[in-house]
């Protein structure tokens, strides 16, 4: 078997080598949004792309996201697979009309006769003081919508891999980032791969409870398991990777073993991707729960500014030993 040769790199040159990657082998995508050519992208992850494709395929826009949406959205109907980049996706809805009502909707509304291979990525939910208007998840708003695909990778290795099969994908897919993340290192193959849309993956085995996340606050799961473990406490972490579709069959056989279900979502607490699992989970493997799922959220309040609410809005790594020790009834 080949093993492939690892390198560390961050979740941003992530995303841009997988972009480039893609931008080679097809050259009817391109990339477009505020500041992603001369000033190499608000996050730096599309660094050296202006110079290595040229301005007709890596485009700066004025700050109008509707308007840019609209065009990446019209040029599908023509044969191009754009990646639109939205500065923080808190911004898109000023765009959202174009995603909904017409990425989602084209292949439908066209009986089949337009695909819209689109691909609209960037930041999403908060990033440490940047208040109520900057710092808002919309997974679960995107995920409502069917036509919609919708990705939130944890660390560079999904990023990539999920990037690449988005950007390949004939359906718009909504891939959303984390400002807190773009720094983040991890172990990414030189070779080319490509991680399927739609499974999600058993970060660590444990039997004791099943605790699924998604995004950059996975990493206080992580926490929390370490902290769980000395108390002999085998905690099983799902990281769904894709929200739209929902991998609920990971989920289910997961519970089966451990027979208890947390949720670590950063999201407000009404209609979330944690209260769609928590139904599912209900109505497919009731027999199979010993005690009531646990969704964590965050306050029900929009983000404050201040670093001391905002440390409690925020759901931690002791949320999580909470919430598992109390469904194991300790």
């Amino acid at each position: 078997m080949h093993r492939q040769s690892m390198r560390e790199i961050q979740f941003r040159e992530a995303i841009c080598e997988a972009m480039s990657e893609e931008m080679r082998l097809d050259e009817t995508i391109y990339l477009m949004g505020e500041e992603v050519a001369e000033y190499n992208g608000a996050y730096k992850a599309s660094k050296g792309m202006l110079d290595e494709f040229g301005e007709k395929r890596v485009l700066d826009t004025p700050i109008s996201e509707l308007g840019f949406a609209g065009i990446g959205v019209g040029s599908t109907m023509t044969g191009n697979r754009p990646i639109i980049e939205f500065m923080t996706f808190n911004f898109a809805l000023v765009g959202i009309d174009q995603i909904i009502n017409n990425a989602a909707k084209i292949r439908q509304m066209s009986g089949g006769q337009f695909p819209c291979p689109i691909v609209f990525r960037g930041p999403t939910a908060s990033a440490g003081q940047l208040a109520a208007t900057h710092s808002q998840a919309f997974e679960s708003w995107y995920a409502n919508c069917p036509g919609l695909k919708v990705i939130v990778p944890s660390n560079p290795y999904d990023a990539k891999g999920l990037l690449k099969s988005a950007i390949r994908d004939d359906d718009p897919v909504i891939f959303m980032e984390s400002e807190q993340m773009y720094g983040d290192k991890g172990q990414v193959p030189e070779e080319e791969y490509l991680i399927p849309i739609g499974e999600a993956e058993v970060k660590k085995e444990g039997s004791d409870v099943t605790v699924v996340s998604f995004g950059k606050i996975l990493k206080e799961v992580f926490k929390a398991s370490e902290k769980l473990a000395e108390d002999n406490i085998n905690i099983e972490i799902i990281d769904l990777r894709t929200v739209r579709p929902l991998d609920i069959d990971t989920i289910i056989n997961s519970v089966k073993k451990t027979n208890r279900l947390v949720i670590l979502e950063e999201a407000w607490p009404l209609g979330n991707v944690s209260t769609e699992i928590t139904y599912q989970v209900q109505n497919k493997a009731l027999d199979y729960l010993d005690a009531p799922i646990i969704k964590i959220n965050t306050a029900d309040t929009p983000t404050p500014y201040s670093p001391v609410l905002l440390k409690e809005w925020l759901p931690n790594y002791n949320d999580v030993i909470k919430a598992v020790n109390k469904v194991l009834y300790k």
